[in-house]
């Protein structure tokens, strides 16, 4: 694209401010604040520079001497979250301290709700990611594995809380877009199921709803999620094992 810059540069080894003059105005800190609380109240779309800018009170070109793309200011706002993980000392228990620290990343998807939507491999080298990715390392000291069976389990937790909150946060956005309410929509939509089980036509359906009429314990299928990634990676056939 035109006007862009042709060279790839990581944000991170970029200066607080480029080039030279007066002392600057604002931290990047202060940019990737206003964007988050934007993000946090409006949504990711509504994140611009120009909205920054008059969050902060200052002309939209100036900003570009601290970030010059927008893509460099996901990564910042990304990196900003990270920094909101409890690194705790490691129980020595890997399992649940992996358990632990996908709980809290969960917690925090929701607080930030455009958080799942910006989640990248590409941003998993920024100082408060490799802070988390460090913390990771440490929690799975225990398991004998190479590391590079370690980064694979840690992106498969990930995966899974990441993909199970946009889960969440999607229904929860539909349900507030509908003129009725969740549960008026779910009756109707079970009998609406139950009708066609009952035709006959889908017989292993009918045996799972004799099997287990629900509900379904979401809370339950999220832990059952987690335990299956961990039990994926337990020791078998001596390819990973618990240091004693």
């Amino acid at each position: 694209m035109a006007g862009r810059n042709a060279v790839p540069e990581v944000i991170w080894a970029r200066p607080e401010r480029a080039g030279r003059g007066p002392r600057p105005t604002y931290r990047r800190a202060d940019i990737v604040g206003a964007a988050v609380r934007i993000a946090d109240a409006e949504g990711l779309d509504a994140v611009s520079m120009r909205r920054v800018a008059a969050e902060l009170g200052c002309g939209t070109m100036s900003l570009y001497n601290y970030v010059p793309r927008k893509e460099d200011l996901h990564e910042l706002m990304v990196d900003a979250i990270s920094g909101e993980h409890d690194i705790q000392e490691p129980s020595g228990d890997w399992r649940a301290d992996m358990l632990r620290v996908a709980h809290q990343t969960r917690t925090l998807m929701h607080r930030h709700p455009w958080l799942p939507g910006l989640m990248s491999p590409v941003y998993g080298f920024s100082p408060n990611a490799l802070r988390y990715l460090e913390h990771c390392l440490a929690c799975l000291d225990p398991f004998d594995a190479p590391y590079g069976t370690k980064f694979e389990l840690i992106a498969m937790l990930n995966g899974v809380v990441t993909t199970y909150v946009g889960n969440e946060l999607a229904t929860a956005e539909r349900t507030r877009s509908l003129p009725w309410s969740e549960d008026q929509e779910n009756a109707v939509r079970i009998a609406y199921l139950g009708s066609q089980v009952a035709t006959g036509a889908y017989p292993r359906m009918a045996a799972a709803f004799m099997e287990d009429a629900g509900p379904i314990d979401l809370e339950a299928v999220f832990e059952r999620a987690l335990g299956r990634v961990l039990d994926a990676f337990e020791p078998k056939g001596g390819q990973a094992r618990l240091r004693d």
